[in-house]
């Protein structure tokens, strides 16, 4: 709730200090790079026409900046700077209040200059957006550079080798028999020799299976009963 609180603030305070600049470099564009030269120079600013060629494009630029919330911080800096250069040379010698030339606006705008250089615009401008499009790019690009590190590299699906180890750019040692049958590498298991044919050569066909004359010569032997053997009798 804070973090809105403070970024409905920034946007505010953002328009309103980026207006206030936007109008007093719209001025001096207006009333010519000559005559504003020319106001510097009578009120003793050093180097007037650099000074007020940097003050009449920092002051309609950054406002417009700052309105749109794009390089607020770089911006806000060179603000401060105008605003200090103001106050050093105009403005700081006349008092307070604006009423008498005082530092009173420069002074508030190089406040909220400073409060910006060290805070930022708030999440509600064009940096926020930049940030979020650039940091969402990189973990985009990080979650791919995992991904592919921790890929098995190629060849590794394709089983192992006659030992039962894995190949070649598989970490780790012999395969889990899990592994190994997904891997489709099945053990090989002796075949058993075919039974001898045991069909009769009556009444039987090459098949090896046994007929129905067979089936009821086993049954009979089956349900025979043994032999007894009696004793001998007694000499």
């Amino acid at each position: 709730m804070k973090r809105v609180l403070f970024d409905i603030a920034a946007l505010i305070a953002r328009i309103a200090t980026g207006v206030i600049f936007l109008a007093h470099g719209w001025q001096k564009w207006q009333g010519g790079l000559g005559a504003t030269t020319q106001g510097f120079r009578e009120m003793g600013i050093p180097m007037p026409e650099m000074a007020a060629g940097f003050s009449s494009v920092i002051e309609t630029v950054g406002g417009v900046f700052l309105i749109l919330g794009l390089l607020v911080r770089p911006v806000a800096l060179l603000l401060l700077i105008d605003m200090i250069g103001a106050i050093s040379f105009v403005h700081g010698s006349h008092g307070v209040l604006s009423a008498n030339n005082g530092w009173e606006l420069p002074g508030a705008l190089g406040a909220l200059s400073l409060l910006f250089l060290a805070l930022g615009g708030g999440r509600i401008g064009l940096d926020a957006i930049f940030t979020s499009v650039f940091r969402r790019r990189g973990e985009r690009r990080a979650a791919e550079e995992e991904l592919a590190a921790h890929a098995p590299s190629r060849g590794t699906a394709a089983g192992t080798t006659a030992e039962g180890t894995a190949p070649a750019g598989r970490a780790g040692g012999p395969m889990t028999p899990a592994e190994r049958d997904m891997s489709g590498d099945r053990p090989e298991v002796p075949r058993q020799p075919a039974a001898p044919d045991t069909t009769r050569s009556t009444g039987s066909t090459g098949s090896g299976r046994l007929n129905d004359d067979d089936m009821r010569e086993i049954d009979e032997l089956v349900s025979h009963e043994p032999p007894q053997h009696h004793k001998p009798p007694n000499r």
